[in-house]
């Protein structure tokens, strides 16, 4: 029988000390000490991932404590219900639309034109009704009123001369020496020489009318929001618009709403106007509502009036808040409404503790929540969160969301 024998060695001072392989299999207290400390390291991290796991999936609301109750429903979840009510709400719609004057007349040659000789105004400026825009040159128009007053002299001597004729004529006639014929064609002649002086004083007013047409005037005070002509130019009836005037500087929205919103505004309504690129707020009043629907866009046009304001210029981009209806309803948060293939609902919890599914009917949108059109009457006990974990029958302990 073979016998294994250890031999351990000692060291100068006499000490014994173990051989190597005797020692592998021996723990330090070095070596204990650092695997403790790993251990605890590791329990740490792995209480720290639970409790981040915890807080995702409560979505870091505060759990109400399962208080122990006579029942023993301590084990039941522990849901947020809330009683929503009903008031009084007056919706908002929001739209984008472009400013524009909102009576723009526009104004260009009214009579035979010509060559224009100044434009005393400039865009921006405010005109007055009949004041004069653009002066055109009336040489040969002055020409010919000149020729036309000599034409009434001449037809006025004519007919003096006819008159003369005609009463020598009848001084004459009881002599014998004139016959009837003879007096008729005088007279004749005294009536189409007095005509023609009517002839001529009508083409005299009719030329000085034209000439008055010559310059260019505003048809009504208000706004000059263009001006399309210089002096030289040559402008005739066919030239187009020269000036557009915004009447009396009233401007107004042209919003752009959906088919459905622009049943919801009143006429009259008013809203809040903020120009793009400022800060500055206007009131406008809804004074006319598109009477088509854009086939494409699907939507309408809402002209929101406004007064004047240096800061509203035609063809500007604004955004506008609009009031629609006012109704009698029930708004809930986002979170407590849910929709499926069914459509839209909500979860309540019946007087048994029991969750109960409801349609619902969604309303207008707004930042403070959802108006619930019907399907609630407000007096109902409605789980405001965590109901996506939730299914119809299930038994709770509600908690409202001012307990705990």
């Amino acid at each position: 029988m073979n016998l294994e024998t250890r031999v351990s060695s000692s060291d100068a001072d006499g000490h014994v000390v173990a051989d190597d392989e005797g020692l592998a299999g021996v723990d330090t207290p070095h070596e204990r000490r650092a695997r403790k400390r790993r251990l605890w390291i590791a329990l740490a991290v792995i209480v720290v991932a639970a409790i981040i796991a915890s807080l995702m999936l409560s979505g870091g609301e505060e759990n109400v404590p399962f208080a122990p109750t006579a029942d023993g429903s301590s084990d039941l979840p522990v849901v947020t219900v809330s009683v929503p009510g009903s008031a009084t709400l007056e919706g908002t719609i929001n739209a984008t639309g472009t400013l524009a004057a909102r009576r723009e007349m526009p104004v260009g040659v009214v009579g035979e034109g010509g060559r224009v000789v100044s434009v005393p105004v400039e865009a921006g400026e405010w005109v007055s009704a009949g004041q004069v825009l653009a002066l055109i040159d009336r040489s040969v128009q002055n020409q010919q009123l000149g020729a036309l007053t000599a034409q009434i002299d001449v037809a006025q001597a004519d007919a003096d001369l006819a008159q003369a004729n005609l009463d020598r004529a009848l001084q004459l006639v009881e002599r014998g020496f004139i016959s009837q014929a003879d007096i008729d064609r005088l007279t004749a002649t005294r009536d189409a020489a007095v005509a023609r002086v009517d002839v001529a004083r009508a083409q005299l007013a009719e030329r000085r009318a034209r000439n008055a047409q010559l310059n260019i005037v505003a048809p009504s005070a208000g706004l000059l929001l263009t001006r399309n002509v210089e002096p030289g130019q040559v402008v005739t009836p066919g030239s187009g618009t020269l000036f557009s005037i915004a009447r009396g500087g009233e401007m107004e929205l042209l919003a752009r709403v959906g088919e459905a919103e622009l049943q919801q505004i009143d006429i009259g309504a008013t809203g809040t106007l903020v120009p793009v690129g400022t800060d500055d707020e206007f009131t406008c009043q809804i004074w006319q509502k598109s009477p088509v629907i854009d086939e494409q866009t699907r939507q309408g046009t809402a002209r929101c009036a406004l007064p004047y304001d240096a800061a509203l210029r035609p063809g500007g981009f604004a955004t506008v808040q609009l009031a629609s209806d006012i109704s009698v309803a029930t708004r809930l948060p986002e979170s407590a409404i849910f929709s499926d293939d069914a459509g839209s609902y909500v979860y309540i919890v019946d007087a048994e503790d029991t969750v109960v599914r409801r349609a619902v009917e969604l309303g207008r949108i707004s930042d403070a929540g959802i108006i619930i059109a019907s399907g609630l009457d407000g007096t109902e006990r409605v789980v405001m969160r965590a109901g996506g974990f939730l299914t119809e029958g299930d038994r709770v302990r509600p908690a409202t969301e001012n307990e705990g």
